[in-house]
């Protein structure tokens, strides 16, 4: 990991905001705030930092069209943060692409362990092998972008790292609850319609067609990706 990371905080909340900056940058991280949403995307946009530390509530766009936004262009690690410690809000986090959730209160010290683990996950994710290949399928990580017949496919984050972990592990089945760590690096909370959702949305993009892979559905289990 970068010993200069460079943390974005976005919080309408001024006195949230400095304590996050004390304590990263004690910890050697360089950090930028901002206090509301729009003017985060553009900072983000202009900066490119390693990480978003990204509150829900905020005024002019609110974190999850942040969320959004950001997932359009970049598949940087995203915390949200959260004064409702309610199962929907850490679903929805994953399905817009977060990389994990905190509620409010936390402890700072918490906070950075969570950044270290994060960023260390995305570091070893950058280091693995960048593209599967299978009879007319091309998933590209480096680049995240994934080909089917040669054309390619408008694919979220989320969705094309998911279908990059099954691909990466042939006819290997995976629980709902593993995928959510592994893909999403969340320990399991209770609820992974997540799962099930991207999953619908991944089978959607390459229908109708008859290829020698699919992603199965094995009863009682989970999902598999496998190869005929």
């Amino acid at each position: 990991m970068n010993a200069r990371a460079h943390v974005l905080v976005v919080d309408d909340d001024i006195n949230i905001c400095e304590l996050q900056r004390i304590y990263l940058e004690k910890e050697n991280f360089q950090v930028t705030v901002c206090y509301d949403g729009k003017k985060a995307v553009d900072v983000f946009k202009e900066q490119a930092p390693d990480i978003v530390i990204l509150d829900i509530m905020l005024p002019g766009m609110d974190g999850w069209e942040v969320c959004r936004e950001i997932r359009k262009v970049s598949a940087v690690p995203i915390i949200m943060l959260s004064a409702k410690d309610e199962t929907f809000n850490k679903v929805l986090g994953l399905e817009l692409g977060a990389d994990d959730y905190m509620v409010k209160p936390f402890e700072p010290k918490e906070l950075i362990a969570r950044i270290r683990a994060v960023l260390r996950r995305f570091g070893r994710q950058e280091d693995a092998p960048e593209q599967v290949v299978f009879p007319g399928l091309v998933i590209n990580k480096s680049n995240y972008t994934v080909k089917l017949n040669g054309s390619d496919i408008d694919m979220p984050p989320k969705e094309l790292e998911l279908l990059f972990f099954i691909a990466s592990n042939p006819n290997k089945v995976f629980t709902r609850e593993q995928l959510l760590e592994n893909v999403w690096g969340f320990d399991f909370f209770g609820d992974t319609r997540t799962v099930d959702v991207h999953i619908k949305r991944l089978r959607e993009k390459f229908e109708p067609g008859e290829y020698k892979w699919q992603i199965k559905t094995v009863w009682g289990v989970g999902y598999k990706f496998e190869v005929k």
